[in-house]
């Protein structure tokens, strides 16, 4: 009797948005505020902050679309620099993803949810729950591509349903803070200061997920069609929860209540309903934060297997499951993971992911101008609208933010840019070897 072939389950519309709003609204967005408050006063400047971060996102998305359609691989940024600049600077990003890119912020999601569970039971140890929860949706991921697929369906629609109740109240309760939101000298100011710059790391590292969808490529549903709809569809939606959520949390707290601290929405959301309301709602987002840390753990391990059917020194990890899971890249990405939630260092892994995460997207969006002029009669089912200025706002201010961070956080950027030293001596010593070619012509 023949043995029956198992179909691999392939990624829906719906499944793709909630994969690219459920790796946006996170970390970020439940954190960062505390941070961005030290250095900026101005109600107009922070939700400024908000708007900018939501503008280079979609034009990022609307840049990605067209490499994806022109590219459809999974793989990401791996797949796009590898084709169009070098297989090094394609391993690089890779070697980014793999340390960095997905563990580190799937790490602080865990201590975040782990921070946020605390506030509502004070006898809990984050830590531990932190990895309990990495360690249960990895199962469930490992298990079934089908499952984890409704999993972060249900658990994302959820999550946007709860942020937009959130929102709707804190915007009616109240009379709100004496903090202005309306332009002045003062804010138009603020959006050219170095503290602003630095906030927009904060800013960006909220929105990073939206290329998620590109790293599952190869599974998603006619890609050359649903792709690019994935990705602005996913980014336009968390662009409104964004502005929202940071109005509410701004008009319903003081500044000096908000300064420093991780767990902005308990703080926030004390202020609206009082300690028990905030208590509840501190535990509604860490349930929130399981859908962000559940997307990551399914979309991380695709990179790492792409990687292995490329490079044969990592054929280890490229095997997939009968199921069509990389269940070794999955294995791979869980460990980095509980390595960072062990040693944690919240603010300074936040900016060090920030600044590498940010330096490869600004990568990849300049290669669209060098796909375009190297290889003009490419297919292109889908192009970038707005051509040629989406992509150059792009560049501009994802530039800007990444100069400010070299000047401005040293520390992290070093420990960026070592990160890439150690993959560039990965690879050189694996090319040596003949792992893979070194050159265009080998390819």
């Amino acid at each position: 009797m023949p043995e029956l072939i198992r179909t691999p389950y392939k990624i829906t519309f719906l499944t793709g948005v909630a994969i690219v709003i459920a790796n946006m609204v996170g970390t970020g967005v439940f954190t960062s505020l505390g941070f961005q408050v030290l250095g900026i006063q101005s109600g107009f400047a922070l939700l400024m902050l908000w708007l900018v971060g939501g503008l280079i996102a979609l034009c990022g998305a609307v840049c990605y679309g067209e490499l994806a359609a022109a590219m459809p691989r999974s793989g990401g940024e791996y797949h796009y620099l590898s084709q169009i600049y070098h297989p090094a600077l394609g391993f690089l990003s890779g070697w980014v993803s793999a340390t960095v890119g997905f563990a580190a912020p799937t790490a602080l999601a865990a201590l975040a949810l782990g921070t946020y569970a605390k506030s509502v039971w004070p006898d809990l140890q984050p830590q531990w729950l932190s990895i309990t929860v990495v360690l249960v949706l990895t199962l469930v991921h490992g298990t079934s591509t089908r499952a984890g697929s409704r999993l972060q369906v249900i658990i994302t629609a959820l999550k946007v349903v709860v942020l937009v109740v959130f929102i709707g109240a804190g915007t009616m309760m109240g009379e709100g803070q004496p903090l202005s939101f309306a332009p002045d000298t003062a804010s138009w100011r603020a959006l050219l200061s170095p503290a602003f710059a630095v906030s927009l790391v904060y800013v960006s590292y909220a929105y990073s997920g939206w290329n998620a969808a590109v790293y599952v490529t190869g599974e998603i549903e006619n890609p050359r069609r649903n792709l690019s709809r994935i990705l602005l569809a996913g980014t336009a939606v968390v662009l409104l929860l964004y502005v929202g959520l940071n109005y509410v949390f701004l008009r319903s707290t003081p500044l000096g209540e908000l300064k420093g601290q991780l767990e902005v929405g308990f703080v926030a959301a004390t202020s609206l309903f009082g300690p028990l309301g905030g208590r509840l709602m501190g535990g509604v987002i860490a349930a929130l934060l399981v859908s962000t840390i559940s997307s990551m753990v399914f979309a991380g391990p695709r990179i790492v297997q792409t990687m292995g059917e490329d490079i044969p020194a990592l054929r280890f990890l490229a095997p997939k499951s009968r199921a069509g899971i990389p269940v070794r890249a999955l294995a791979l990405q869980t460990v980095i993971t509980l390595a960072f939630i062990l040693k944690p260092s919240f603010q300074g892994v936040l900016v060090y992911a920030g600044f590498v995460l940010n330096l490869f997207t600004f990568l990849t969006v300049l290669g669209l101008f060098v796909l375009r002029w190297r290889q003009p009669n490419l297919l292109r089912p889908y192009r970038a609208w707005g051509y040629p200025f989406t992509p150059l706002i792009f560049l501009g201010l994802s530039g800007w933010t990444l100069a400010f961070i070299l000047t401005e956080k040293p520390i992290e950027s070093l420990y960026g840019l070592g990160t890439l030293a150690v993959g560039g001596l990965i690879y050189l010593l694996t090319a040596r070897l003949k792992a893979f070619p070194i050159t265009d012509s080998d390819q």
